[in-house]
């Protein structure tokens, strides 16, 4: 019934009406729109697997927002903020991916400038920790994948010209890569078919 969209140009997440029926969008007149803090940069978004849950990923400030939906209305409310560098980093970096594992317990950003993959932990009630960062094994991750099992998370690093497979451990969430990255000029996007 609802329809969000990450507009990183003017520092919102947007929110629509869908008129299935006439295949039409129309403005969310309870929530048209939600603004994110300056200098944030919302580029992706995810919904957590019980539908209650997004999470954007800010690749101007490499941060992660967690907000809760209401699934009658479509309206967010904002919870929390939390980055997705270690403190001590002081480089550029900017962030491209967000996805969720397909049981819900942990998240995973992509940082690019860093070159790591930012590993969370999803509480009961939401909330994100950090609980790790693995390096990506290429320059600039671009794109992740988890397969539908959840136990494989692909990542294309385009500007490093691979492709990564690491092993998701289902009790930490920590990522083992599973072999040497795999050559391919400038991979972008990962799909799985099926």
């Amino acid at each position: 019934r609802f329809v969000l969209a990450a507009d990183l140009g003017i520092n919102k997440i947007l929110n629509y009406r869908l008129d299935a029926a006439a295949a039409l969008l129309a403005p969310n007149e309870g929530q048209p729109s939600v603004q994110l803090p300056p200098g944030s940069g919302p580029r992706h978004l995810t919904f957590h697997p019980n539908g209650q849950r997004v999470y954007v990923i800010n690749e101007l400030n490499s941060t992660v927002t967690f907000f809760d939906y209401a699934t009658d209305s479509g309206a967010l409310t904002q919870r929390q903020t939390i980055s997705t560098l270690p403190a001590d980093f002081s480089g550029k970096s900017f962030t491209a991916d967000v996805k969720i594992t397909p049981d819900g317990k942990f998240l995973y950003g992509t940082n690019r400038g860093h070159d790591s993959i930012a590993i969370f932990r999803i509480a009961d009630d939401g909330q994100l920790q950090r609980v790790g960062i693995e390096p990506s094994l290429g320059k600039g991750p671009q794109n992740l994948l988890i397969t539908p099992d959840g136990r494989w998370l692909m990542c294309a690093n385009m500007p490093g010209n691979n492709l990564v497979v690491f092993a998701i451990d289902a009790t930490s969430g920590s990522l083992q890569a599973t072999a040497e990255p795999i050559s391919i000029p400038m991979p972008s996007c990962i799909r799985w078919l099926e």
